[in-house]
């Protein structure tokens, strides 16, 4: 089969289109006949050398996928051969076929295409989990998200409209608040100081939760604008990771929870309630129409080069999408 392999760490001139062997599978796993992948910030990371898989878990990089099985592990409940699936992977989804383990495997929703449902696991079981198993956002709730014209950013826009909860993001270009203001509030944190117009849009009370990708820079302007019994949830540190001053007494007044977490740290069975919860909550909205994946860009396989530079540059709203569809 064909894959991605990342040479060395590097730019995105280190990926090259490689052949393997197809993946064999475990009694517990599938193997996903590709038809799309989608390209997220981790990848770039491991890209540069940044981010390792972990010991014993495949090189080639790629975290979502959706396609067609092929065979299944003796045992696997729930799915069939032939069946259409999207699936987050602990790694391998640049290649024309993917093991997963079926516990983070999900049916494909009705009405979308390969390349739609590319876009949704990483994302998705990322918002879900911090955003709403985390940080507890419920539909009274005031939501700051960080980074919104991102995959995480605009995955959790998404559904926070879809569930009616109020959101406040931060971008970094005009076109970015252009498009996304359907989904809230939107702040270019270039032009105006984001702090300011957070506390001005919720008339001094600041919000219930935040979602972070920055990470350090952000950090105390985040505690200034959490509400008593707020919630941090930091899932990222593009701008840093060591905050080199924080006030205790802050945090002790509000009674406030700042945490955090990375997907592929989560067992298997963490990633299978996140699978079930989406199912469960999420794919009606999906399948309705009122929640779907934002897509910036869709690559042929064989670009990889090319979507990694989308990222890389900083420009795309939503999702980037390699094909393998021909």
């Amino acid at each position: 089969m064909k894959f991605i392999e990342i040479s060395q760490p590097g730019g995105s001139e280190v990926l090259k289109v490689s052949h393997q062997d197809i993946p064999s599978i475990g009694n517990d796993e599938v193997l996903i006949g590709v038809k799309a992948a989608g390209v997220n910030r981790p990848d770039i990371l491991q890209r540069q050398g940044k981010y390792p898989m972990p010991a014993g878990v495949t090189n080639v990089p790629g975290l979502e996928v959706a396609g067609i099985i092929e065979s299944i592990g003796k045992d696997v409940v729930g799915f069939s051969v032939g069946d259409q699936v999207c699936a987050l992977t602990n790694g391998g989804g640049y290649a024309e076929y993917c093991a997963v383990p079926f516990t983070q495997v999900l049916p494909m929703p009705k009405n979308l295409s390969f390349m739609e449902a590319a876009a949704i696991p990483e994302t998705f079981f990322t918002v879900w989990a911090n955003l709403f198993d985390l940080g507890r956002a419920s539909k009274d709730d005031v939501v700051l998200i960080h980074g919104g014209a991102s995959g995480i950013g605009s995955t959790a826009l998404i559904l926070c409209k879809a569930l009616g909860i109020k959101a406040i993001s931060t971008v970094g270009q005009d076109d970015k608040v252009n498009v996304l203001s359907h989904y809230g509030k939107i702040i270019n944190y270039k032009k105006a100081d984001f702090e300011k117009e957070v506390l001005s849009l919720t008339k001094g009370k600041g919000v219930d939760v935040i979602l972070d990708i920055v990470g350090a820079p952000y950090f105390n302007k985040n505690m200034t604008l959490l509400k008593k019994d707020g919630r941090l949830v930091i899932i990222g540190y593009m701008g840093g990771q060591v905050v080199e001053r924080f006030d205790l007494q802050q945090l002790m007044l509000k009674r406030a929870t700042i945490t955090g977490s990375t997907m592929r740290g989560r067992s298997a069975e963490e990633k299978h309630i996140i699978a079930k919860e989406l199912v469960a909550k999420v794919w009606p909205l999906i399948e309705s129409g009122e929640c779907k994946p934002m897509i910036y860009q869709v690559f042929d396989f064989n670009d990889v080069k090319k979507a990694h530079e989308a990222l890389d540059k900083g420009d795309h709203i939503g999702k980037v999408v390699l094909t393998l569809e021909t």
